[in-house]
């Protein structure tokens, strides 16, 4: 089934922002229980991830759903659960969560392991939030991070979204390793975005990319994508729009022959 393309971007822009939370904790000296507290502005010197750690996020709606993509890219075990079989079975078909399973016992089964390991996996549990909370609370399981009460505020930084006109399994890539030439040496947090998010975002954003970054590595690659397309190594029209604080520009860029 085809995914509407709004629809595709704008999930793809909520998963970017609340991975952009995710990996300011990853980034602080001493990671905060809470996705809207403690988010340090420090830059990481390495490539950060928050392996080893887990997020719970509480219902499956539509807002955890992101969530779980975004703890999927930032490195992190995470656990929804929901009541609703027809929503978590989506979910699984979907790839937003890996495991589908009747009790916390089973969850945490592959919790533990997969923390020990420091991987990725996403689990739900079929039964209502309130259950499993009280269950956690009673067997004092304490998540690492919580679902955020508010959204992170990143003014300083530049939004980048970009799509092409077809054939974006042969485009798209292109695309993004200009993107990825485009960044700055430091900024670790966009380069592991950029290499995870087509994974695990998959046909639920298909046909679009996001990026958040400095205002410089925008300008660099908006210019890099003008020029590949003037010389024919991008033979098809690339949209794309920079947005920061306010202001949004729109640019398209076409071959000579479109």
């Amino acid at each position: 089934m085809a995914v509407d393309p709004i629809q595709a971007e704008g999930f793809a822009l909520q998963v970017e922002r609340l991975y952009a939370g995710l990996i300011r904790i990853a980034c602080a000296p001493e990671p905060a229980l809470s996705l809207s507290k403690g988010l340090a502005s420090e830059t990481c010197d390495s490539e950060p991830s928050l392996g080893g750690k887990l997020l719970y996020a509480g219902e499956l709606d539509e807002e955890a759903r992101a969530l779980l993509e975004a703890a999927n890219i930032a490195g992190a075990a995470s656990l929804a659960a929901s009541a609703d079989a027809a929503k978590s079975k989506q979910a699984l078909r979907d790839g937003v969560v890996d495991f589908l399973v009747t009790s916390l016992d089973e969850a945490l089964r592959i919790l533990k392991n997969e923390i020990r390991k420091r991987e990725t996996v996403a689990v739900c549990v079929a039964l209502e939030p309130e259950m499993i909370e009280a269950e956690m609370l009673e067997r004092g399981v304490a998540p690492d991070l919580l679902r955020p009460g508010a959204a992170d505020s990143l003014e300083d930084q530049t939004l980048l979204c970009w799509r092409v006109a077809s054939s974006p399994s042969i485009w798209l890539p292109k695309l993004d390793a200009i993107a990825g030439a485009s960044l700055d040496s430091k900024d670790v947090t966009a380069r592991r975005w950029l290499r995870l998010a087509p994974r695990y975002l998959g046909r639920l954003a298909q046909g679009v990319r996001v990026m958040r970054c400095r205002e410089s590595a925008a300008a660099n690659f908006i210019e890099r994508v003008r020029e590949e397309v003037e010389r024919g190594e991008i033979g098809v029209r690339v949209e794309l729009r920079l947005s920061r604080e306010w202001q949004s520009e729109q640019y398209s860029f076409a071959p000579s022959t479109c």
